[in-house]
């Protein structure tokens, strides 16, 4: 790594080197090579006068490329694509009439923008089904741990831990269904032309259009697409570009989301991030467990989010057939977004495959509220021996309001149940309450919608990723 300019922190720093190789230049130069050679066999196939040699000279150089010598030639063309036409034909001179026969930039340019897209998603779907597999483990273990539940970040009626988990998992099997859909639903742009007309090929093949969208078929299916667009400008639709980011964004969300929860959990000391034997929280407070990667996660996770804007003004902003202003912003835009997903959810593995859970600080917490959540059976207990419901509500109203302010003004412990006990009205003693306050006695069937969401859902999403159930929580990369 050169030290004397800018590098990008997504590739130095955060993201995985599968994700960064198909972004690279040896993918996209090599991409366009094999299909330069998918469109002289295609043509080849289809009866044009293409020998044999030509398109074996183009096979023996799929992956030799020069990128100097690219350069070079491209600083004197001023045109990329040409530039890389000219590098082959230089290796393959008995290709060189033949190469990019009836193509124009947007063939190589744009078939292989799709085809990264395409081995992209299917890197972030494994990603994803990773980190749910990691979640059910936590989920499965802590399926009945009571919890105290939040709404508004204020105390509400409790869940469990697993229970809890089930929700993260959840957002990312909706992103994975959504992965799969675009993924399944890939298009190939093929061999259009300029202007997306396939004139150019129609000179080829004579006026034949039947030999044309053949050709444009059995070129898709040798770059192993089953379906191509309907029509073309010059360009695929940059739709597609926004429907793939946005979809990206999505896991975004799943992911900030869950790096929310677990930092404020970790305020609450309740669940931490792991925490490794040498790390240091803080250059000046020594005792600090700062959650720097859920931070990470939520800091990269944003810049995804925002990423998905260029590619929707970038198809806001096309004109007629095709203009260039796409080009300079897809270079950055594209790539970036996908390197942020994938670190995102390397980050959300390494994170869900080590979270830290205290049972005792959550009991403790549940503890000093689960008295106010108990008072609703009380009621309906003492009206069962004859109270009179409203007079019991109000009696409850005024002993929380009065237990409430020791705790919040005098820091004392909540003594309600104390004060209920002590009201005839309610007929019950201390250590009947004391029964009452068992934290199991308020999830509902929270253990239960683990077991059947795990079994159901998430099961059955897992298994078509055995690889990625496989895989182990990542090193955090710093």
């Amino acid at each position: 790594m050169a030290s004397d300019r800018y590098s990008n922190p997504l590739t130095e720093r955060y993201a995985s080197a599968e994700m960064s190789r198909i972004f690279s230049a040896d993918f996209k130069f090599g991409t366009w090579r094999r299909l330069w050679l998918a469109l002289a066999e295609a043509e080849r196939e289809l009866g044009l006068p293409i020998p044999d040699e030509a398109v074996e000279a183009i096979r023996a150089h799929l992956d030799d490329f020069d990128l100097r010598r690219a350069a070079e030639l491209e600083r004197q063309l001023r045109h990329d694509v040409m530039a890389h036409v000219h590098h082959l034909g230089e290796q393959a001179p008995g290709a060189r009439a033949i190469i990019h026969l009836g193509a124009t930039s947007a063939y190589v340019g744009d078939n292989t923008d799709l085809i990264q897209h395409r081995e992209a998603l299917k890197l972030v779907a494994r990603r994803i089904a990773a980190v749910v597999a990691a979640l059910a483990d936590f989920a499965r273990r802590y399926r009945d741990l009571p919890t105290l539940g939040f709404t508004h970040f204020q105390p509400a009626q409790p869940t469990t831990v697993g229970k809890r988990a089930t929700l993260w998992i959840q957002d990312l099997l909706l992103d994975l269904e959504e992965v799969e859909f675009r993924i399944a639903t890939m298009r190939f742009r093929g061999v259009r032309g300029t202007t997306g007309t396939q004139a150019s090929f129609m000179d080829l093949f004579e006026g034949d259009g039947a030999q044309v969208e053949r050709l444009n078929r059995l070129v898709a299916k040798k770059m192993g697409f089953e379906q191509v667009y309907g029509v073309t400008g010059q360009t695929y639709t940059r739709k597609t570009d926004y429907a793939c980011l946005a979809t990206l964004a999505g896991v975004g969300q799943s992911a900030s989301k869950f790096a929310n929860d677990v930092r404020l959990l970790s305020h609450l000391k309740e669940v931490e991030e792991p925490f490794e034997e040498h790390q240091i929280g803080s250059s000046a407070m020594p005792y600090k467990r700062n959650p720097m990667r859920c931070e990470r996660i939520n800091a990269l996770a944003r810049h995804a989010i925002v990423l998905s804007m260029d590619p929707a003004f970038t198809a806001a902003q096309q004109w007629f057939e095709r203009t260039l202003d796409d080009s300079a912003n897809k270079r950055i835009a594209v790539p970036e977004a996908y390197l942020a997903i994938d670190s995102v959810l390397l980050l959300m593995h390494n994170v869900a495959g080590g979270m830290v859970v205290y049972p005792e600080m959550i009991r403790r917490r549940l503890m000093e509220e689960l008295p106010f959540m108990a008072t609703e059976n009380l009621m309906m207990r003492a009206a069962k021996r004859g109270g009179d419901r409203q007079d019991l509500h109000e009696r409850v109203r005024v002993h929380s309001i009065e237990a409430g302010q020791q705790v919040k003004q005098h820091g004392r412990p909540n003594d309600l149940m104390d004060r209920i006990a002590g009201d005839a009205a309610f007929g019950v003693t201390r250590a009947e309450l004391d029964e009452d306050l068992r934290p199991e006695l308020y999830v509902g069937r929270a253990p239960e919608q683990v077991d059947e969401f795990l079994e159901e859902w998430v099961a059955p999403a897992l298994a078509r990723y055995p690889e990625a159930a496989r895989d182990a929580a990542p090193e955090l990369r710093v």
